[in-house]
């Protein structure tokens, strides 16, 4: 069984940065893309970043040039870096795994980011 822990988000102000991160249990870890998804209130879940099992990353329009995501088979870990943060990031970030991108077998319980001033 899978299990997806997320950590690091919390409050910041407009330009700040923060680091999100994923833990996962289990051995497919190396074998799975990761993904960070995101959800507003009264919004759909939208797929912010994803890295494949090689390495290849893709990103949503509107965080393209501000987020990097990145992945440590060694420590099966994945991290969000999001910097020069707008009030508009401002969701509960959920980390996920899938055999395919977008990622989607495995989801963690999510972790809030309020961007505000």
């Amino acid at each position: 069984q899978v299990q997806l822990v997320e950590s690091g988000g919390g409050l910041v102000q407009p330009g700040g940065s923060l680091r999100l991160s994923c833990a996962a249990s289990g051995s497919i870890f190396s074998l799975y893309a990761m993904g960070w998804y995101r959800q507003a209130p009264g919004k759909q879940r939208e797929l912010v970043a994803a890295v494949t099992s090689g390495y290849r990353t893709s990103y949503a329009d509107s965080v393209k040039g501000r987020f990097t995501i990145s992945r440590d088979n060694a420590k099966n870990t994945v991290h969000l870096q999001m910097n020069s943060l707008k009030p508009e990031d401002t969701a509960v970030y959920y980390c996920s795994m899938g055999r395919l991108v977008p990622p989607d077998d495995y989801w963690g319980q999510g972790t809030q980011v309020t961007v505000s001033s």
